[in-house]
């Protein structure tokens, strides 16, 4: 595997199907964000190319112990954390994100590998006592999880082009499933690197099958083929509420959008709150499902907050996300820099101050402030998937509990006040998967339940432990004793 820079040519013709890579008449070009020139080719699978893949994966049964499993995923992060320079080009070049966030985003893989290589050595079932009650028996009921009898499909996002890959195929892996997956086409060169770690380090092939394509040619195959028992998926609502419509009777993880508040008490040590407020909106190029998406501050120390915010923006380095030196690169293409473009001149037409930013130079679209906005603003109503701050002012706490709930998503947040009384009710009141209390709302480790409610998903989590637990049936044995 030869090192990416910019002007690298990363080929992989070849699907990854069945025991062996199948090279396609059709290929689809991974472009650079930043630059413009090609950094890879992959196959563009057709429908036929995604059945074939299904039924290998069907009739391969499994039998890899749990050993086997859990050193098949050290030994996978192992490889990963010795080529961690390799694969963070990897994903610079195909989504543009600055080289901070991808050396950072395969640490985050490798922890990824490392907590799955744990959780499959664990036991996973229970033990229950029967004579508990006048008309109980002298039985025991023991679980246990099994894998499923029928394939996973699982489909990716860009924005974490290889966390998001790891965080369905470690558990797959974990729980000895057999998967196809299908990478988003913008971003695929991460997942091919990342499944030929997976094979290096053991993993039969036939456990994991990689598929890039047209979604609107291969996408209903994927969901609706007679093999598939289950379909995780992480991306947009819409894109999640079609699946949903089509997938039928099997059992389906959203992981959806996000508009995620940070909110900001009078009582806050605003150097630190604005601190999480330019880092929560601006890693990642801002491209995360849990980014800060909407700052909530009291009045009463909105105008200190909001200068501290500006100036922290405007010392945030952006540009060629080669640049070590940078803190943010692009977003993903010149189409979404332009969509940010469009609701911030929307939001300052209606009102809201463009304080710092909303210059745009193809993907690349500068940190960017906005205040005197109002929560029915396109900006901060929908989702925007960029590095864009805008501050929403509110009295007292009741306000600020009302304009967070006030949108159809449920994800996570963050909160910054000292007072029990605040965090009790902020913990209780907020409609949403997670609430961080000094942190960011994305803030989590790879191992720990994630996942949101409303328009963000069905509340199925994800994070290792989680979706091992989806990725199996628990079946139970009773006995007498």
């Amino acid at each position: 595997m030869s090192c990416i820079m910019e002007s690298a040519d990363f080929r992989a013709e070849a699907l990854r199907i069945g025991g062996a890579r199948v090279r396609t008449a059709r290929t689809i070009d991974v472009m650079n964000p930043y630059s413009g020139e090609r950094v890879g080719t992959v196959g563009m699978a057709s429908v036929e190319d995604v059945r074939r893949a299904i039924d290998i994966a069907k009739a391969y049964v499994p039998t890899l112990s749990r050993y086997e499993r859990s050193a098949i995923l050290n030994r996978a992060a192992v490889l990963l954390r010795e080529r961690t320079e390799e694969a963070s080009n990897i994903i610079t070049a195909e989504s543009g994100l600055c080289k901070k966030d991808s050396l950072y985003e395969i640490g985050r893989v490798a922890d990824v590998l490392n907590f799955g290589a744990n959780e499959a050595l664990r036991d996973d079932g229970q033990v229950f006592s029967c004579d508990l009650t006048p008309h109980g028996k002298k039985r025991k009921v023991i679980t246990m999880r099994e894998p499923l009898l029928g394939v996973i499909t699982a489909i990716t996002p860009f924005n974490h082009p290889m966390n998001q890959v790891a965080h369905k195929v470690v558990p797959a892996v974990a729980t000895n499933n057999r998967m196809v997956l299908k990478p988003s086409e913008k971003v695929p060169l991460s997942a091919y690197y990342f499944a030929d770690l997976l094979y290096e380090a053991g993993l039969p092939m036939e456990m994991l099958q990689v598929v890039t394509g047209d979604p609107r040619e291969i996408a209903d195959e994927l969901l609706t083929h007679h093999h598939v028992d289950l379909v995780t998926f992480t991306g947009g609502v819409s894109i999640g509420k079609y699946i949903a419509s089509k997938a039928g009777y099997r059992r389906m993880v959203l992981e959806l959008g996000g508009n995620d508040p940070l909110i900001v008490m009078d009582d806050a040590d605003l150097d630190k709150a604005s601190d999480l407020a330019v880092q929560g909106s601006y890693k990642n190029s801002g491209q995360r499902c849990t980014a800060v998406k909407r700052l909530l501050v009291h009045e009463k120390v909105v105008t200190e907050f909001t200068e501290r915010v500006v100036a922290k923006t405007q010392a945030w380095r952006y540009g060629n996300p080669m640049d070590k030196t940078n803190e943010m690169g692009t977003v993903i293409d010149t189409a979404a820099a332009r969509h940010f473009e469009t609701v911030v001149n929307e939001a300052i037409a209606q009102g809201a101050r463009l304080l710092v930013g909303n210059a745009r130079e193809g993907a690349l679209y500068s940190p960017t402030v906005l205040d005197n906005v109002r929560p029915e603003m396109t900006v901060v109503r929908e989702e925007t998937f960029g590095p864009v701050s805008p501050i929403i002012s509110f009295c007292d706490i009741d306000e600020a509990i009302r304009i967070s709930n006030g949108t159809a998503y449920g994800l996570s947040s963050g909160v910054c006040t000292n007072r029990l009384d605040d965090m009790t009710r902020f913990a209780k009141e907020l409609h949403v998967g997670t609430v961080n209390l000094w942190e960011v709302p994305g803030y989590r480790i790879e191992l720990t339940p994630f996942g949101g409610i409303k328009d963000s998903g069905l509340g199925y989590k994800e994070g290792v432990q989680e979706a091992m637990k989806s990725f199996t049936n628990c079946k139970t044995f009773t006995m007498p004793w």
